[in-house]
């Protein structure tokens, strides 16, 4: 995360701790009054709903929570793998560092370079061949 996102999503964290301590006050608050009204009447009182400002509080922190943690996302990989090994080939290692500059620790390198360095398909026939030759040869030698 750059520090720019940190930034944004620690004052979102502290708006949002502001606004659970303040929707906690306000219960203890009606609490105590419920306490004290039911006291000097019996009869029971309407439960009342958190303030507009403490809800607006809370739903606008959210918000720049998410603003925070989403610019501090590092960008998507391709989903496809021909247009992942296309940019492994055209920007190498640098294609996949995060916003800081570090490279991805998930990075593993050209996708293809296996079927890129195999040996050449084996020639059955050949091989074929050179197993008959060994056969002959190890046949004529118990023979004598």
């Amino acid at each position: 995360m750059t520090l720019l996102s940190k930034t944004i999503t620690t004052f979102g964290s502290l708006f949002l701790a502001h606004a659970c301590y303040s929707a906690r006050e306000h219960a203890a608050l009606q609490s105590l009054r419920a306490a004290t009204s039911a006291s000097l009447t019996s009869s029971p009182t309407a439960a009342s709903s958190l303030p507009i400002d403490i809800v607006i509080e809370t739903i606008v922190s959210t918000f720049i929570i998410l603003l925070g943690l989403v610019l501090g996302t590092r960008p998507l990989r391709p989903l496809e793998w021909r247009v992942w090994a296309g940019k492994i080939e055209r920007e190498g290692e640098q294609g996949f560092t995060d916003n800081s500059g570090v490279v991805d620790k998930d990075y593993m390198g050209n996708p293809f370079a296996v079927l890129e360095s195999r040996p050449n398909f084996v020639d059955i026939r050949k091989q074929r061949r050179q197993f008959a030759k060994w056969v002959q040869e190890g046949s004529g030698k118990q023979g004598q």
